[in-house]
């Protein structure tokens, strides 16, 4: 395909945004600093003079659409400015489970498998409904977006690395199960009931099926260290893409100290 072609085909490209919205409203992962944004100057003149307007932002890297860097949890990963851009970009699939999963509810390989179409080395960005949740949205729920929202089960982080896949993104408020995680200890009356789902699922105790000393925050801590870290609290247009293979982005910040960013995250299909 030569230049003129290339770029008639890109114009009808089809571009989603899976990104979502971002205010100081966006809710943080919990315990995290939000979202502050002031002005220093105006174009009117209040501050430091007329002519155009200027603001400071102070955030934590973990609010709204973000990716996990290796070293948010593996001190001697690497940096996100240090991911070189290939890394953040190429082939991969968008798979819907929405309609498979509830509060608690546990994901697997097979679900994704079973949808679509998953290669190695793939970009897999698991739908799980719960964008629904976010804090923008009719239906938003900040306890159920954070604390009840679905998660692998023990199987999955192995198949990941089995599968080589480049990176992970989730429209929740995390790639673990929150109950994998310090929100099982804040939240103690909803982990009973997790775990009382999971009894009437599986006919285990939670801590049975997820030994703490191996399933903590296991997709963060066994696999940034491999290299495989993964986005969350993506949304935007996600619903417009139903198990399909396509081309994906994430545009970081190429921040030389950052262990996270807040990034932008598009899916692209062919022309109709």
């Amino acid at each position: 395909m030569n230049t003129k072609k290339f770029l008639e085909f890109m114009d009808d490209v089809r571009v989603y945004d899976l990104t979502q919205r971002l205010s100081i409203h966006t809710p943080p992962w919990p315990s995290y600093m939000p979202l502050g944004i002031q002005y220093f100057k105006r174009i009117a003149g209040a501050h430091m003079g007329q002519g155009a307007n200027g603001q400071i932002i102070t955030t934590s890297n973990h609010v709204g659409t973000h990716m996990d860097g290796e070293i948010h949890f593996h001190p001697s990963g690497r940096t996100i400015g240090d991911v070189p851009l290939g890394e953040w970009i190429g082939p991969g699939v968008v798979v819907d489970i929405s309609d498979s999963v509830k509060d608690y509810s546990l994901y697997s390989p097979e679900m994704i498998t079973d949808r679509v179409d998953v290669r190695k080395g793939d970009i897999l960005i698991i739908n799980t409904g719960y964008h629904k949740y976010a804090w923008d949205q009719k239906r938003s729920d900040e306890i159920r977006y954070f604390v009840k929202h679905p998660g692998p089960d023990p199987e999955f982080h192995k198949w990941a690395l089995k599968m080589n896949l480049k990176w992970i993104g989730v429209d929740c408020g995390s790639a673990d199960h929150p109950m994998n995680t310090i929100i099982k200890d804040w939240h103690p009356g909803l982990f009973e009931k997790a775990e009382a789902k999971l009894r009437k699922d599986y006919g285990k105790s939670w801590d049975e099926m997820f030994p703490p000393e191996i399933y903590y925050q296991v997709m963060h801590l066994k696999l940034f260290p491999k290299g495989l870290v993964h986005a969350e609290n993506l949304g935007g247009e996600i619903d417009k893409i139903k198990n399909e293979r396509c081309w994906i982005g994430c545009f970081p910040l190429r921040g030389i100290e950052l262990e996270s960013s807040m990034c932008r995250i598009v899916a692209m299909l062919p022309p109709k």
